[in-house]
């Protein structure tokens, strides 16, 4: 392919392309049927969607006027499966195969939406008379901003033509030949673009680090996406690999590298699918491999599937998988700039960070940089989880306050409870009280308040979680992924989680939380990687905002939210008991006793703490202490 071909491609898609951002365009009589093909409405069938709109436009005659659409994850993930037709743009939630038919008949051939099924979660927004709500009209979407996603659910992933007939591959050809290596490297840095990996390491710099002269250098993405509740890099790779393999080739070009491996876990097979099916069109469209676009610039992408470890999210630990070695974190210095992949100057982001390249070289640094906040420019993509109305991926430009993206964005805590903390950075992040809610989403203001950006997941907890036990599962999870290589990770985070154990079972002990302090301080400034040096920051941060827990535990032998069972007692308030005996015939421990239309009493002897009695009573009598 040459440039003139590319331009042909992209000249012919783009109509289509602009039917899916701006709806309501005139139209060709067309219907694009957009279904998401996300890892979450996958598993809810999405795909059984797909063959049903083909056959059900069969049956209705209309085959030759619907186009159904895979495409990738649209971010409201607890609303699947996700339907949203275009030219309309109409957004339909938690579509089920039985709704297909009607959708055709009444949407399709008589131009009717189907209400039922529509989703009108639109705040104060007002809509044309007679316009159903978009995607782009709802409140998850007003205070949102998509680079990164920019393609996610607006393009079939598995076809290279339409991810150029939305500008793909463009950024390349103005790389190989508009602009030198050198000044490719200093856009990147001019943007202020830092890794959205967790560290947030300029991401120029580190590319400058590697222009050294070389007779080989590697180019890697770091696709391990470990963090628990994370799944943005999966959700990019899932709606827009070609992004990914584009921002690879343009840094292969700007540090002088001819070769590029993507590590992504084996656990994400769609990824893994979709990302092997664009290499394969890259090569045949020649974007990939030899004389790309004619400019005597080689480059191509091999795949690696990692196991799983966690650990190997880390840069050195991943590149020693890549070579086919256990994956253990190295030593730095060197860092992998200079002696990487298989002892060569090695440049190696993550998903997320490639995904923004394209639109900087494209647009220039000053458009990417007055996005956001001066020491953190752009967006940050997160996966909102937990105690939040709206589950699911969200990007926003970075200085957003996390009242935003939890409030206005993520739709607030369910049921009518209250906002307790918000975890950051997965195992390596700490949990925010709700007195920092208006603090501004960067990495500089996270780091004040004792967090960090990570990756991006985000979980939210309500005034049920105890802040032990949170801090207790995440070091679960780090001595589980421990390597093992360094003594103060192997040893450290197993001691630091006894203890959080016995607090946690009601046998904490005066002076657990000064030894907790001492152990987090030490791994801080001896563990060998960034995994075992911030694993004690769930701890550390919980420490310092809610050390009254701690102590309520240790002390008091009591856990305020009632969420440790060995400090649990339900009880049973004689004055709201109407003597039902409901509690009493589901108790599977046989723990409660009475006589009807009396009030009923727990023994705790006998008590499994399960909670199915409190669970069933209708008269809200059983409380836990």
């Amino acid at each position: 392919m040459n440039l003139e071909q590319l331009a042909k491609i992209r000249e012919d898609g783009q109509a289509v392309a602009a039917m899916r951002i701006a709806t309501g365009l005139p139209g060709t009589g067309m219907h694009h049927i957009m279904v998401c093909g996300g890892t979450g409405c996958t598993s809810s069938g999405s795909n059984k969607l797909c063959e049903l709109f083909v056959s059900e436009a069969e049956k209705q005659g209309i085959a030759e006027q619907v186009k159904v659409v895979k495409t990738g994850c649209f971010g409201l993930c607890a609303l699947g499966p996700i339907v949203i037709v275009y030219p309309e743009g109409t957004f339909y939630s938690q579509v089920q195969a039985e709704d297909v038919a009607e959708i055709v008949e009444s949407h399709l051939v008589n131009g009717t939406p189907v209400a039922r099924l529509v989703y009108e979660d639109i705040g104060d927004l007002q809509l044309p008379e007679g316009h159903s709500p978009t995607l782009y009209d709802t409140t998850f979407y007003h205070k949102q901003l998509r680079l990164a996603l920019r393609n996610c659910g607006r393009i079939n992933a598995e076809d290279i033509n339409e991810y150029i007939a939305v500008d793909g591959y463009k950024a390349l050809a103005k790389a190989l030949t508009e602009m030198t290596p050198d000044e490719v490297i200093q856009t990147v840095l001019d943007s202020g673009l830092r890794g959205r990996g967790g560290a947030g390491f300029p991401t120029g710099r580190k590319w400058m680090f590697a222009k050294a002269p070389a007779p080989k250098k590697y180019v890697v993405c770091n696709a391990d996406e470990g963090d628990p509740g994370a799944f943005m890099d999966r959700s990019i790779l899932e709606g827009d690999p070609h992004s990914v393999l584009e921002a690879m080739a343009i840094a292969g070009y700007a540090i002088g590298a001819d070769e590029g491996y993507i590590y992504v876990r084996a656990e994400y097979p769609i990824a893994v699918e979709r990302l092997t099916i664009a290499i394969a069109q890259a090569r045949e469209a020649g974007l990939l491999g030899k004389n790309i676009l004619g400019t005597g610039f080689d480059f191509d992408i091999q795949l690696r599937l990692g196991a799983g470890a966690f650990v190997c999210g880390e840069e050195t630990a991943l590149l020693t998988s890549i070579e086919g070695n256990r994956g253990e974190p190295r030593p730095r210095p060197p860092f992998p700039a200079v002696k990487g992949l298989f002892g060569k100057p090695t440049v190696i982001n993550n998903v997320e960070t490639y995904a923004n390249i394209c639109q900087i070289i494209l647009n220039g640094a000053e458009w990417f940089a007055s996005q956001g906040t001066p020491g953190s420019t752009g967006t940050k993509v997160f996966a909102l989880g937990g105690k939040i109305k709206h589950t699911g991926l969200v990007e926003v430009p970075m200085g957003t306050t996390l009242r935003e993206i939890i409030y206005d964005i993520g739709g607030g805590i369910p049921g009518g409870k209250k906002f307790k903390a918000a975890q950051t950075g997965g195992p390596s992040g700490g949990c925010i009280p709700a007195i920092n809610l208006d603090t501004p989403v960067d990495y500089d203001s996270l780091k004040q308040i004792g967090s960090m950006m990570g990756s991006g997941g985000m979980i939210i907890m309500d005034e049920d979680n105890c802040m032990v036990d949170i801090a207790k599962f995440f070091l679960e999870f780090t001595v589980d992924e421990s390597c093992g290589k360094c003594v103060p990770c192997r040893l450290g985070t197993r001691r630091m989680l006894d203890i959080l154990t016995r607090i946690t079972e009601g046998k904490g002990e005066d002076g657990d939380i000064e030894k907790l302090e001492a152990i987090a301080e030490d791994l801080q400034c001896s563990a060998l990687c960034a995994l075992g040096q911030t694993a004690p920051n769930p701890v550390v941060s919980t420490l310092r905002y809610f050390r009254d827990e701690y102590e309520a535990h240790i002390y008091q032998k009591r856990c305020p939210a009632g969420a440790c069972k060995a400090l649990l007692q339900y009880t049973i308030e004689p004055e709201k008991c109407k003597g039902c005996s409901l509690c009493s015939k589901k108790c599977p421990a046989g723990a409660i006793s009475g006589e009807i239309k009396s009030p009923f009493v727990i023994d705790p002897e006998k008590c499994i703490k399960c909670g199915v009695c409190m669970s069933t009573c209708k008269f809200n009598a059983i409380v836990k202490k």
